[in-house]
């Protein structure tokens, strides 16, 4: 069998793809995978890196700004659009896929619109909460839509396509042991760990705010702390530390600033609760993991769907969510010792983020695709 997918613009949307086109290759091993994306884009790097061969269109996204500039962005950008159509046509009928899957970006719009003129099974996942426009715009072509969250199913205007088939997430998530990874670090069980992530190239605000949080909790130690400054973010906050806060070692008094979280599935796994970003990948690893959550959604994000993923999870009692204009340092340390002073609340709110989880999301998804394949 031979299966297409499209994704493509950030690692939320690729690596769903690649985690699913892995699932079908471990079954059907003799299938062929070719993948679609933009000119130019993050997955020209990440797909080949995992085997698979990928083909490029010129797409790109909209702008929603009325300068000049946006005004020129967008004219090129529906030039792209009205020769990214037959660009894929033909990408389509040279491979002659089964099925075609995308997993988000502007790349799904053109392809899933060519294989669905011609007759070919299409599936797309939205792991948000809120569509997004292209899904919103590829809705009554597509075969199937797959996504992250049953409360997402009354935002579609024919549900009866819909599939609540949850967010792949790395093996490691499913895996990983709170006992086993406490006990290697060091911790007792009485000993709070906190870890606060806000993607891996950082957030220049909230890396201050956690800097300025750090400087109010050092005189008393009520917990320990990781903090992923980014890679682009840990020379300025540890300068801001330092030179403006007049902050030294912070490391010995357990709070630890690194520029990467290489292992977060086992921090996840030990932490009493995690401070972050709602992205639709990020809540999927919480809720994989049974991790409460304080939650700050960007605000620079298309739609606010951060927020609407943020309130999902505070609906259903598994997180509490904090905008990033009241997330001051006071208000963040505040809200932290309040849930580490409650255990049974905590305990309670992962319990909830536990029962959010589609544990075999990729398995779900891998069923769904091959069900169309053979249709």
């Amino acid at each position: 069998m031979n299966f297409l997918f499209a994704c493509g613009g950030t690692a939320g949307h690729i690596n769903p793809a690649i985690g699913v086109a892995g699932r079908i290759r471990e079954l059907l091993p003799d299938s062929r995978f070719l993948f679609i994306g933009a000119n130019g884009m993050m997955e020209t790097e990440l797909v080949p890196r995992e085997g698979y061969e990928i083909r490029t269109i010129p797409i790109s996204s909209l702008s929603r700004s009325l300068s000049a500039e946006g005004v020129r962005h967008n004219l090129r950008a529906a030039r792209e659009l009205a020769a990214s159509i037959p660009a894929a046509r033909k990408i389509i009928r040279d491979f002659r896929p089964d099925a075609v899957i995308g997993t988000g970006g502007y790349v799904c719009f053109p392809v899933l619109t060519a294989a669905a003129k011609m007759g070919i099974p299409t599936a797309v996942h939205e792991s948000n909460a809120e569509p997004g426009l292209t899904t919103r715009m590829l809705e009554r072509r597509v075969t199937t839509i797959m996504v992250g969250f049953e409360d997402a199913r009354k935002n579609y205007r024919q549900p009866e396509k819909v599939r609540v088939t949850g967010t792949p997430v790395r093996l490691g998530f499913m895996n990983a042991r709170r006992e086993t990874v406490r006990r290697s670090m060091g911790l007792s069980d009485d000993t709070p760990l906190v870890v606060s992530v806000w993607g891996s190239l950082g957030a220049t605000d909230m890396n201050r705010t956690v800097a300025d949080m750090i400087a109010l909790a050092m005189p008393d130690r009520p917990f320990r702390m990781i903090h992923s400054a980014g890679k682009r973010g840990i020379a300025g906050m540890t300068s801001y530390m330092t030179d403006t806060l007049g902050l030294k070692g912070w490391e010995e008094e357990g709070f630890s600033v690194r520029d990467y979280l290489y292992d977060m599935p086992s921090l996840m796994a030990a932490a009493d609760l995690v401070l972050c970003r709602s992205g639709a990948s990020t809540l999927a690893e919480l809720a994989a993991m049974g991790r409460p959550a304080l939650l700050v959604p960007s605000p620079n994000v298309v739609n606010n769907h951060q927020e609407k993923n943020a309130r999902v999870l505070e609906r259903a009692g598994a997180a509490r969510v904090l905008l990033e204009s009241e997330a001051s340092a006071q208000t963040l340390l505040q809200n932290i010792r309040e849930l580490l002073s409650e255990p049974e609340r905590l305990a309670a709110m992962a319990k909830n983020m536990k029962a959010m989880a589609v544990e075999n999301a990729t398995d779900e998804i891998t069923s769904l695709v091959l069900g169309l394949a053979v249709k």
